[in-house]
């Protein structure tokens, strides 16, 4: 008899349970997203099949199906499921289990520990599975949403194959709001719910990838529309509004919308109206925008709109971004409105957009000439025999520190593609240049000759 108990068939009539555990995947065939790890032949759908599996440790965000896979790794290997959470156990009961465990497999049992929140362990917490890993006496699967690398003991982690889970697609959460609607046993099929598919979309949305809290949203937004005379539960964005006690905006991250309101943001900046910045930031983050698409869009917007007349620009726009990433929503929001009012504020100057994208233009219409041979480093004898670097100048050497050197390939010379404005310190830099031009103009260009 095993002392645990193996998975079983859930009892799909059963009352109480929330409608995310009622619609948890009994299978990898229902099981939705992670396909590069579950499509059909791949690795890990494969050793499952075959029932050949090592220790394991599924890292992803909340909601993507971390339980969800190891509960129906249990069941179709037929082992025995113990769930330990690593916030309420501690060493005795990972000591009582394990010591069952062995027992068990004495008997020909195995035993799959599944422990959720692998990195809230401690390392004496951690380090009391690894003898019973090596032993064989468990089949350990761990769940974490932290990087494991900086959470997991080396000798437990060594001990694991790490596999990453993704967050589940807009169009995958729906999905899965659909059946629900759809399913009269598991989900909400017999309570007669009429839902648009604005209404899943944006459900969908707001969950970020979480398949569970879309689903708490829906079974909430269903519980609180009282049926019509009709007996239909008529979904409406009011309705959800309340539900999540908070207005609702129109938006969808791959359509039209999310390119209109971007577009806004950045013209915005570029036109250096910091409240407009600030309004469509705001905008874009309540809707449920994800703060690094934002985040990599300001340092777009610090090299291509504001560039050298305001350097710091785009220190200010990364360390924005490790700010949002250091302490998260909500409070991160500001660290990405400070720098979008910076960026607002900053003098402009596209010089740098526009200077590369002449450069582009002539790798285009122009043959990709050798590096003159004065630029060329001679590091062997027979390098500098056939002309390498002869008829360099060294800038050091020069009183100003400026020589009259030709640096661009001979197709391309005289071509300027640097311009800077009178913006900020880019008026500076525009002093500079014109400063080494007087300076290169004063002696005439000496010619560098290939002589060999």
């Amino acid at each position: 008899m095993s002392l645990f108990h193996a998975i079983e068939p859930q009892d799909e009539s059963s009352a109480g349970r929330p409608l995310a555990d009622r619609m948890r995947p009994q299978t990898l065939d229902e099981f939705v997203g992670q396909e590069d790890l579950l499509g059909a032949g791949k690795p890990l759908r494969v050793q499952i099949e075959r029932d050949d599996l090592g220790s394991m440790l599924f890292w992803g965000p909340p909601g993507c199906g971390k339980t969800t896979l190891a509960r129906v790794i249990a069941k179709r290997t037929k082992s025995d499921f113990v769930p330990f959470s690593a916030v309420l156990s501690g060493i005795k009961e990972i000591k009582d289990t394990m010591s069952k465990a062995e027992a068990a497999h004495r008997y020909g049992r195995r035993t799959i520990v599944f422990v959720d929140e692998v990195h809230r362990f401690n390392r004496a917490q951690q380090d009391a599975f690894l003898p019973h890993v090596e032993a064989g006496n468990i089949l350990l699967i761990g769940a974490t949403t932290e990087n494991p690398s900086f959470e997991v003991n080396a000798p437990l982690l060594s001990r694991m194959k790490v596999y990453i889970l993704r967050p589940l697609s807009t169009e995958q959460i729906v999905a899965l709001l659909q059946k629900a609607l759809a399913d009269p046993v598991r989900g909400l099929g017999n309570e007669h719910v009429e839902a648009g598919a604005a209404i899943l979309d944006r459900i969908a949305v707001l969950a970020n990838g979480d398949a569970r809290s879309a689903y708490n949203t829906l079974e909430a937004l269903v519980l609180g529309t009282p049926p019509d005379s009709a007996g239909r539960r008529v979904l409406s964005s009011e309705r959800l509004e309340d539900v999540l006690q908070k207005k609702l905006l129109p938006y969808g991250k791959a359509g039209e919308e999310h390119f209109n309101l971007i577009s806004a943001l950045h013209k915005s900046v570029r036109n250096s109206d910091p409240d407009a910045t600030l309004y469509w930031l705001a905008r874009m983050l309540e809707s449920g925008e994800d703060p690094l698409y934002l985040a990599r869009r300001m340092v777009r917007m610090a090299s291509e709109d504001v560039g050298l007349a305001e350097p710091g620009a785009l220190a200010v726009a990364i360390a924005a971004k490790e700010a949002f990433e250091f302490i998260g929503p909500p409070e991160g929001y500001l660290a990405l409105a400070q720098a979008a009012v910076y960026l607002a504020l900053a003098p402009k100057s596209n010089a740098l957009y526009t200077g590369y994208g002449a450069v582009q233009e002539d790798l285009q219409r122009t043959i990709a000439e050798p590096v003159p041979l004065h630029l060329r480093n001679a590091v062997t004898g027979l390098m500098r025999h056939v002309g390498y670097g002869k008829g360099y100048q060294y800038a050091h050497d020069a009183e100003e520190k400026v020589t009259d050197m030709t640096c661009l390939p001979e197709s391309l010379l005289g071509r300027t593609y640097y311009h800077p404005t009178d913006q900020g310190f880019e008026a500076r830099i525009r002093r500079r240049l014109e400063e080494i031009r007087r300076i290169q103009k004063k002696h005439p260009r000496t010619p560098q000759t290939d002589d060999r």
